[in-house]
């Protein structure tokens, strides 16, 4: 029997969020991001959430805003990036960071999705990523207060890799383009990014459509069975979207 997942609001949408939750988020930079559910998240006054997503918003926006209200404990992604207060809380020993290389970001969300426990990977051998001493967070003086441990490294047909392990979160947040009343998902070009992976690795994974409409299956990019709740934008929140750059020629 197919269930319908829409639900009524923002609100409906995030029931059972709580301090302390972890969130996989979708985007890159502000292409694809969730917007009105990292709004609605900001608005139910949670704290101390621990953010996995290919970077931190910008200042001021995407989750940038949820950053800036102190409401973040830690973050997974693979860059900073051009959002200042992301790097200042860093520095200063307020918010715990791990980063780690974007395609195995990318794998380590899709592998929690599959049921994957861990894999093995080239990227990152012979670095601190795999021999450890990243700082995960600072003292006030700048100085590391948490360093990564070292990760086991092994060799397959001469090749060293290191072991990854794979993301599991309490909930996910993605924005698609389009989507049915049974959680299946299509995104518009890059703003495909991160929001399939992210879908995969949520416990509960609320999507924000642009359109709700019927979808052939071989249109269909992530299927349903990742995808629990659907919060349906209207045409102004389906429109609101942000431009990290503007660039320009005469």
């Amino acid at each position: 029997m197919r269930r319908d997942k829409v639900v009524a609001s923002a609100e409906e949408a995030l029931a059972g969020v709580s301090d302390g939750a972890s969130f996989a988020v979708g985007g890159f930079g502000l292409s694809g991001i969730p917007n009105v559910l990292i709004r609605a998240l900001y608005n139910t006054g949670v704290t101390g959430i621990g953010v996995v997503s290919n970077n931190c918003g910008v200042d001021g926006g995407g989750l940038g805003i949820l950053l800036a209200a102190g409401r973040i404990a830690r973050v997974t992604a693979s860059y900073i990036g051009d959002n200042k207060e992301f790097a200042r809380q860093y520095l200063a020993g307020e918010l715990e960071v791990e980063l780690t290389p974007q395609g195995s970001l990318a794998e380590r969300l899709r592998a929690g999705g599959a049921g994957i426990p861990a894999f093995y990977t080239p990227a990152g051998v012979g670095t601190p990523v795999a021999d450890g001493g990243l700082p995960l967070r600072h003292h006030p003086d700048g100085s590391i207060a948490v360093a990564s441990p070292p990760k086991e490294v092994r060799e397959f047909d001469g090749r060293s890799y290191v072991l990854e392990r794979s993301i599991t979160t309490d909930f996910a947040l993605v924005r698609a383009a389009k989507g049915d009343r049974y959680g299946n998902l299509v995104f518009n070009k890059a703003a495909r990014n991160f929001n399939p992976l992210a879908a995969m690795a949520g416990r509960v994974t609320v999507a924000e459509v642009e359109e709700l409409t019927e979808l052939e299956p071989d249109e269909v990019h992530l299927p349903g069975v990742f995808v629990q709740r659907v919060l349906v934008l209207t045409p102004e929140q389906a429109a609101d979207k942000g431009i990290e750059k503007r660039t320009t020629t005469s």
